[in-house]
């Protein structure tokens, strides 16, 4: 079991692009795959599991190297507390079939643009693309690159029916 734990601050702005920018050259580009648990098991169908919430995500990096994460983020809008477990392939694989009916896929470009990583997603059975910064603080402001801000439709950040969770169970918003 390889289970390295990391608890944090997530500070994030996400926004809504109309189409999928050009991606600067230079960007690391992950596959992701990521499954929720089901929210509405009992307190016994909890117990009995590893992992009572949250969710499963295998990412493959550009040397076709596999990473295998079990995370839990709680809270709501630009502030929230997200608990992340690094887990081994096998751990990932038997729980894997519990995320039935609540994956998605999608290819995550990471541009770096000074102190900062720009994270462009662009789903797979979703006609979405968000993009995404993480922040040192919540008053931190951004310079959104010229090749993003054209594409901006609006930002989400606080909007909880743009998060991954509720795009699995209820699609794009309209």
């Amino acid at each position: 079991m390889v289970d390295r734990v990391s608890c944090a601050e997530e500070i994030e702005r996400v926004f809504v692009l109309r189409a999928l920018p050009t991606i600067p050259i230079g960007a690391e580009i992950w596959k992701i795959e990521q499954g929720y648990f089901d929210r509405s098991m009992t307190e016994s169908q909890l117990a009995a599991r590893a992992y009572p919430e949250g969710r499963l995500r295998c990412v493959t990096t550009p040397a076709g190297a596999r990473k295998y994460f079990h995370t839990v983020k709680q809270g709501s809008g630009l502030v929230r507390q997200e608990t992340e477990r690094v887990i081994s392939a096998e751990e990932f694989d038997a729980l894997w079939p519990l995320t039935a009916g609540r994956r998605l896929s999608k290819t995550r470009h990471r541009v770096q643009t000074g102190a900062h990583v720009w994270e462009i997603d662009e789903f797979h059975a979703l006609p979405l693309v968000l993009a995404e910064i993480e922040l040192h603080s919540a008053s931190e402001s951004i310079d959104i690159p010229s090749w993003i801000a054209p594409l901006i439709v609006r930002e989400v950040t606080t909007d909880a029916r743009w998060r991954n969770s509720a795009l699995v169970l209820y699609g794009v918003p309209t």
